[in-house]
């Protein structure tokens, strides 16, 4: 999903699927955050760094899609991981603050200039770059000048470009436009969980969103079933012309809940599910 781990599944919008928040979609709050300061306290990136940001942002929209490439078909055996104790959970009762109502795109935009604001853009933001929009080049190259600021965007492009080559998207089942053999139906989700904001302070913050994604191929002959994984998507943010934008990314495993005992769907459910639920829009 180019979506960091499957996404950076991005993330992959010329999208014909679940559109990640365009019109009509219903919009979920999220649980109101806090200011939880596990690096420390607010930071602004530093400028010298910033090179290394955005070469870390192409590898993490590309570790999902990269190690559902290199694995084959077969049973999922990824077991539970123990969730790593924080300063505190989240309530889960919604903000009450009204969510946002413009677009970017297809991408929300509009969000305030504080807590809630930088929670919702950065659940939004996983959701564009974990689509299958990543997969494409026109919409990848859409999403991310909306996404990151135009000094990160202009690095990134094009080594995503040179990353999402035809060799690799092969290897995922596509052709070398991105599109999926006849008859079957890509799948790269980002679902977010919750977010936690690490850092706010001035024009710039830092949250964490964690996602359950979706990743793989749906069809009678696929040999990479749509699997999920579970991750925690940390973005770097910038107030910049009105708007929060990405300045840098990261991405690492967990926490991951135990599996359920609920039995896989075929790939004819998984392929209907995917064009008949759309996204969200996320808001605290």
């Amino acid at each position: 999903m180019s979506y960091g781990d499957e996404h950076g599944y991005g993330g992959d919008s010329g999208r014909t699927d679940d559109g990640f928040g365009g019109t009509g979609q219903t919009r979920t709050r999220l649980p109101d955050g806090r200011n939880g300061d596990m690096y420390g306290g607010p930071r602004r990136p530093a400028r010298s760094s910033r090179s290394l940001i955005t070469v870390v942002g192409v590898v993490v929209l590309l570790i999902a899609a990269i190690a559902f490439a290199n694995r084959g078909g077969g049973s999922d055996t990824s077991g539970g991981k123990d969730a790593p104790s924080g300063p505190g959970a989240d309530p889960t009762t919604a903000s009450g603050v009204k969510p946002v109502t413009g677009k970017n795109g297809e991408i929300p935009s509009g969000f305030a200039r504080n807590e809630q604001g930088a929670a919702s853009a950065a659940a939004n933001y996983a959701v564009a770059l974990g689509s299958d929009g990543m997969f494409k080049q026109d919409s990848r190259h859409s999403i991310v000048d909306t996404v990151y600021t135009p000094e990160a965007a202009g690095k990134l492009k094009g080594p995503q470009d040179a990353a999402y080559s035809p060799a690799f998207l092969q290897n995922l089942g596509l052709d070398a436009d991105g599109n999926p053999p006849q008859g079957n139906t890509f799948v790269t989700r980002t679902i977010p969980v919750g977010t936690k904001v690490e850092s706010l302070s001035g024009d710039t913050a830092k949250v964490s969103v964690w996602y359950t994604g979706l990743i793989g191929m749906s069809g009678p002959d696929s040999t990479n079933p749509v699997r999920t994984t579970w991750k925690t998507w940390t973005f770097d943010l910038r107030w910049l012309s009105d708007e929060w934008k990405v300045t840098g990314d990261s991405q690492k495993d967990g926490p991951a809940p135990v599996p359920g005992d609920v039995a896989a769907s075929t790939a004819d459910e998984i392929s209907k599910a995917v064009e008949q639920f759309g996204g969200f829009t996320y808001a605290r």
